[in-house]
């Protein structure tokens, strides 16, 4: 099913923040106001094709009724196997002293989180990411806006089973670290240092407890005020970075990150 973009602001954004689109239909009898012509600007500058059709075509397209006379077609997004993700972190483990990331989404459903996760991720220097294929958050242009164009910059895997990846990353020598609030550790009490498959779980129900049989360590994060928890994209930050700090990277390596900015 393709992903659709409506309105004249929402496709501005996606082409300011270069989410792929394949192309764009504009009512013929679109009125020429200044939104308009800045997509037909940025489209020409990121070679889209735009495309004039009737009225009714876009009303025919639209699900929420809310095109305003324009309407963005965005292109498939391009998902890894999870051995491809395994040959990138065993490619930057030996250029990095050891260390690897690599954190895996027990069905995330919200798009918006998915985007902050993949932001946070590309952020400390993960490989990637594994997602569910079913019942779970995937790709789509409003992913690209959260992560603040992270996702283009970072692999990201589907499995159809989260169990399973998890075994082949133990195979490859990962440790596989849960993120929970039953853990008996909080979260700079766990060794994190080396190949880390770092599990976050769903934002009602944490990670499934099958998921959490197959793990190998277990973190919370301590909760000093008065709200029970972070959201999980919150709750991933803070986990990346403890990971970050066991892995202390190099300062020139963090020289060059700050030049990549």
């Amino acid at each position: 099913m393709a992903d659709y973009i409506e309105g004249k602001r929402p496709i501005i954004e996606a082409l300011r923040t270069d989410v792929p689109l394949r192309r764009i239909f504009m009512a013929d009898n679109a009125k020429r106001d200044p939104l308009i012509e800045d997509i037909l600007r940025k489209a020409r500058r990121r070679e889209v094709n735009v495309k004039m059709v009737p009225q009714s075509k876009l009303d025919e397209i639209s699900v929420r009724g809310s095109h305003q006379g324009v309407i963005a077609e965005a292109r498939r997004f391009e998902y890894l196997g999870v051995g491809d993700l395994i040959d990138a972190a065993e490619t930057y483990a030996a250029e990095h002293g050891g260390r690897a990331l690599i954190v895996l989404l027990d069905h995330i459903t919200d798009a918006g989180n998915l985007g902050a996760v993949i932001r946070s991720a590309e952020s400390v220097g993960a490989v990637g990411i594994i997602i569910p294929n079913k019942r779970s958050a995937h790709v789509d242009a409003s992913t690209y806006k959260s992560s603040a164009g992270a996702v283009a910059h970072l692999g990201i895997a589907q499995t159809s089973n989260i169990v399973q990846a998890i075994k082949r990353l133990q195979e490859n020598g990962f440790w596989i670290a849960a993120a929970s609030e039953h853990a008996r550790d909080q979260v700079w009490d766990v060794n994190l240092k080396g190949k880390i498959g770092l599990v976050m779980g769903n934002e009602a129900d944490g990670v499934s407890r099958l998921v959490l049989e197959k793990c190998d360590l277990l973190g919370k994060l301590p909760m000093m005020g008065k709200v029970s928890s972070l959201n999980v994209a919150q709750a991933s930050t803070a986990f990346m970075y403890e990971w970050l700090r066991q892995n202390r990277p190099s300062d020139q390596e963090l020289s060059a990150g700050d030049a990549g900015k």
